[in-house]
């Protein structure tokens, strides 16, 4: 007895399961963690096209006047869209760490989730790894793709920006400071997270480490570079290719290399004034500096110091998941 195939078999496939780019435990991560991704890429993208725009408005501005062949005033504060720039440079560490960070352990160690997790065939290092390396590799996407665009911006119109090197507004948001910096506060947030293991708590711990870490940071990062002393007659102008230099501190001084404040001889009266630096021979003005030469090793200093702080938060986490009940 002959078997016949059917018409309606001979044409149908097989059907096979969708291959997707991540499997397993980063997509079941990357799942968990869409809404934060979204949201949080997102805005790292616009940031981005806001800024490119923003270069491509002063550079037709600037050709149409005639730079560089031209002197041109023109301010970068003054253009749309800067300070909601400047905003979101200053405030994507902050919400790395607390969007971030801090939920993406004590969230799950709220609800139980980890512990049903690692129940399975999947170890607890297993699980932090994949949970890691989402939260480590958005912040380095965003940290990476923010400072790109704005150092190509900045970088050669620094001349109108009003904002030094040195400042927080450039130093932070250039060159591999900001990709380390994101690395950072997300670690930090994570480890805050680990620590405290409930979700409203370690977002608010977050938020106070985060805040006070910024404003350290801000003293520390001035302290970088090894500064440079210059001298220069009382009744001169400091010369012009000391624009682009960072003022630290300022002093008069004598022949004798004796340095005074700058007050000392701040009278009421023109005479008393300069009865004060004839007695103290005063002649010279002094100034100690940071260079603009020096902004690529403080940038790396700095991006080492912050990586290496990512990597003893990242070990303490990875031992702290491993050594305690989840």
């Amino acid at each position: 007895m002959s078997t016949s195939t059917s018409p309606r078999t001979e044409g149908r496939t097989e059907l096979r399961p969708r291959r997707r780019l991540l499997r397993g435990l980063p997509w079941l991560v990357l799942r968990q963690h869409r809404i934060a991704l979204a949201y949080v890429l997102g805005l790292s993208v616009l940031g981005t096209l806001a800024i490119l725009y923003q270069r491509h408005e002063m550079a037709a501005a600037l050709d149409a006047a005639g730079w560089p062949g031209k002197e041109v005033r023109y301010a970068v504060e003054d253009t749309r869209g800067y300070g909601y720039i400047v905003a979101l440079l200053g405030g994507i560490p902050l919400i790395l760490a607390f969007f971030v960070g801090a939920p993406l352990i004590s969230a799950d160690q709220e609800n139980g989730t980890a512990q049903l997790v690692t129940t399975q065939s999947v170890t607890r290092r297993q699980w932090i790894v994949a949970k890691l390396g989402f939260a480590y590799g958005l912040a380095l996407a965003c940290g990476v793709m923010l400072s790109a665009a704005f150092t190509w911006w900045w970088e050669p119109h620094r001349a109108f920006f009003s904002s030094k090197w040195v400042e927080g507004t450039i130093f932070n948001s250039t060159g591999p400071v900001l990709p380390a910096l994101l690395l950072f506060t997300t670690a930090l947030g994570v480890t805050v997270g680990v620590v405290v293991r409930r979700l409203l708590p370690a977002m608010v711990v977050t938020f106070l480490f985060t805040v006070v870490t910024q404003f350290v940071w801000d003293e520390v990062r001035v302290k970088l570079g090894s500064t440079r002393m210059f001298t220069y007659p009382l009744d001169s102008e400091l010369p012009s290719r000391f624009d682009e230099s960072y003022e630290v501190d300022r002093w008069v001084g004598n022949a004798k290399g004796d340095l005074f404040g700058w007050g000392t001889c701040a009278e009421a009266t023109d005479e008393a004034q300069n009865a004060c630096i004839a007695k103290h021979g005063i002649i010279n003005n002094v100034i100690e500096y940071l260079d603009y030469d020096q902004m690529a090793a403080m940038q790396w200093t700095a991006a080492g110091i912050l990586l290496a702080g990512t990597a003893l938060l990242t070990g303490f986490v990875l031992w702290r998941v491993s050594a305690r009940p989840l």
